[in-house]
């Protein structure tokens, strides 16, 4: 598939994290491959920076949290818990369901076979259950007829071999919120407001794979993004409180992005958690939390460096420590 590297961090970007590190510690690079395990038990860092994706398996992105906490190593982010439950996407909007956090109606299907027996609310939007990075989503997600939906289902099916997620299409304005922190100390970033108007005539209404990483690019920007977000002071306090209760809620850590979308009447509704949030380093390629953090007037090296302080804290780690950090 086109996209099975989507999720990964560019070689730029762990440069550039390493960089901002180093400004403080001294910094040892450990790939999360299968030799992860083996060079994290010599090395012992006192404190690992896990920006690792993973590759295999619906709990890729907790297998290098699972390892380190095996060490016994401090790391930053959210354990192995809540990042295998935010991938899935079914499970995490059924806790929200619980919590009476708003997110649209769902199902989720194995099979085309599986069509036949469920009802679905037109116009919807299929998914892969198990991707981030707009994996899966495209221009033709948005499925307005049975035809369409059966196509969709089909092509995640075969394509990632792992069931869809169809999902009443919510047709209001799409924010992207990062936070930074934890407990009282729980810091919302400037709010990002996906701007559906920048996308090509006659693309759907979504942040799509196209519109993430083929249509958005370094030498022809998209002006799809609005930060700070234009929002009235009801609306914005609304989409701060749901970030933050879908925060603690999910048990994030450190920090996370969440993903909101408005229903038709003006209703916030949770789309997706990515608490291991894309951090590229470039402010021309449109990277959605060092947006924010850039809007906040950080610069890319304190938000980095900002996130490390902030999980050591809660690990109780000296902040002043020199030794090896591992962005794993």
């Amino acid at each position: 598939m086109n996209d099975l590297y989507a999720e990964w961090d560019t070689l730029d970007t762990v440069h550039a994290v390493r960089d901002a590190l180093a400004e403080r510690f001294d910094v040892t690079m450990v790939e999360a491959n299968e030799d992860a395990f083996e060079q994290l038990r010599l090395i012992r860092p006192f404190f690992a920076f896990n920006i690792a994706e993973g590759l295999y398996g619906a709990s890729r992105e907790a297998q290098m949290p699972a390892l380190l906490e095996m060490l016994r190593i401090p790391y930053l982010g959210s354990d192995p818990l809540t990042l295998g439950i935010c991938l899935d996407k079914a499970r995490a909007k059924e806790i929200l369901s619980f919590h009476d956090i708003p997110t649209a109606p769902f199902v989720v299907l194995n099979s085309v076979e599986e069509c036949e027996e469920c009802a679905v609310e037109f116009p919807a939007i299929v998914k892969p259950l198990h991707e981030g990075s707009s994996k899966g989503v495209y221009n033709s997600s948005v499925v307005r007829n049975r035809a369409e939906l059966l196509r969709e289902v089909d092509a995640v099916c075969t394509t990632y071999r792992e069931p869809a997620l169809v999902e009443e299409f919510l047709s209001g304005r799409e924010f992207t919120v990062a936070l930074l922190g934890n407990g009282i100390d729980l810091r919302v970033l400037p709010i990002v407001e996906i701007r559906f108007d920048a996308l090509p005539p006659g693309a759907a209404p979504i942040y799509s794979y196209e519109a993430k990483w083929l249509w958005d690019t370094v030498e022809k920007p998209l002006e799809i993004y609005g930060c700070p977000a234009e929002l009235d002071g009801v609306l914005l306090r609304q989409i701060e409180d749901l970030a933050r209760k879908t925060y603690r809620v999910l048990r994030c850590r450190d920090w996370s992005r969440i993903d909101i979308r408005l229903d038709a009447s003006g209703k916030p509704h949770i789309i997706e958690i990515n608490p291991l949030p894309g951090i590229l380093p470039r402010p021309e390629d449109n990277s959605c939390f060092p947006k924010a953090a850039r809007a906040a007037g950080m610069t890319y090296n304190q938000l980095i460096n900002a996130a490390a302080d902030i999980a050591m804290r809660r690990c109780g780690c000296a902040i002043a420590a020199p030794s090896s950090m591992v962005p794993a």
